[in-house]
């Protein structure tokens, strides 16, 4: 907008001039403050425990691991119940010993 000097008495072009002014200051600087507003504002976040994350590969473990043979089982405990079931001690004392030093 352009400002007629001719005519000094005329202040209307001059205020109009100035309140554009101002009006775009307050638009850019309303405009600043939302953007940092939106920088400071809190933002959600997650973290997961080391506990989670033992639970989480136990539970991958537990679906990975063999299923039971039900029959197997029964067939188990009626030969131990009734006395036919034979327990080698030699491959019992082996097991054992490799379960220890497994351990180790």
């Amino acid at each position: 907008m352009a400002i007629n000097i001719n005519n000094l008495n005329n202040t209307n072009q001059v205020k109009q001039k100035v309140e554009q002014q101002v009006q775009t200051k307050q638009q850019v600087s309303e405009s600043a403050n939302a953007s940092q507003q939106a920088k400071l504002a809190p933002r959600d976040s997650v973290s997961i425990t080391p506990q989670a994350k033992q639970m989480t590969e136990l539970q991958k473990k537990a679906a990975d691991a063999p299923v039971l043979n039900q029959k197997k089982i029964a067939e188990l405990k009626s030969a131990i119940a009734s006395g036919d079931y034979k327990i080698n001690p030699e491959k019992l004392a082996a097991s054992i010993a490799n379960f220890e030093f497994e351990l180790n």
